[in-house]
């Protein structure tokens, strides 16, 4: 697997360094695609102390990401973002292969 399959956006690099900070026994946010939601499929972030045998990382400055093979599928080509706007703060996934999404960007269908 190669780190150009998704990228990392300057803005979600330095906030998830700055919630890694937060707990010195999580090393990374993993990034799953998982069943469900109202579109399909939704992603789930969990902040994780290691990473797996199948695991792709990313690091960008003091941000690490992980995202297994399987979810790694769904999002060949994304983009991970973190947007802070008027609606609120969210780390949002810029997916090429999905033909929808809902409203609140969590969930999606391929």
């Amino acid at each position: 697997m190669t780190a150009e399959t998704v990228t990392l956006s300057d803005s979600a690099a330095k906030r998830i360094a700055v919630i890694l900070k937060t707990d010195a026994d999580k090393k990374a946010m993993r990034v799953s695609v998982e069943g469900g939601g109202c579109s399909g499929f939704s992603y789930k972030f969990d902040l994780v102390g290691d990473a797996g045998d199948d695991d792709l990382v990313l690091e960008k400055g003091d941000a690490k990401v992980l995202i297994d093979s399987l979810s790694l599928v769904y999002m060949s080509g994304s983009e991970i973002d973190f947007v802070d706007n008027l609606l609120g703060q969210s780390f949002q996934i810029k997916n090429p292969n999905a033909v929808a999404s809902c409203g609140c960007g969590t969930s999606f269908s391929v």
